[in-house]
């Protein structure tokens, strides 16, 4: 299984690169369901390594996610 992921890049006018939040969540989720599925599918892969890594993976897209909900709901930390 070789399949490409892509995430429209947009660059500012100051040069810095934007990429949509939700890209980035979805693109971890992603990831981590992939190495799941190549685990499932008898790929020679420790099954408890991959199990912590899509954990984590699934909890920084969590935290992507709530830092996005709060921006644009206009709540601030402090």
């Amino acid at each position: 299984m070789n399949r490409e992921v892509t995430l429209p890049l947009i660059v500012d006018d100051r040069g810095t690169l934007q990429v949509a939040a939700s890209d980035v969540s979805k693109l971890l989720r992603t990831v981590g369901g992939r190495w799941l599925h190549l685990v499932e599918a008898g790929q020679d892969l420790d099954e408890d390594t991959v199990a912590a890594l899509t954990i984590e993976l699934a909890k920084l897209a969590d935290r992507i996610d709530v830092a996005c909900i709060a921006h644009s709901s206009g709540s601030t930390s402090g």
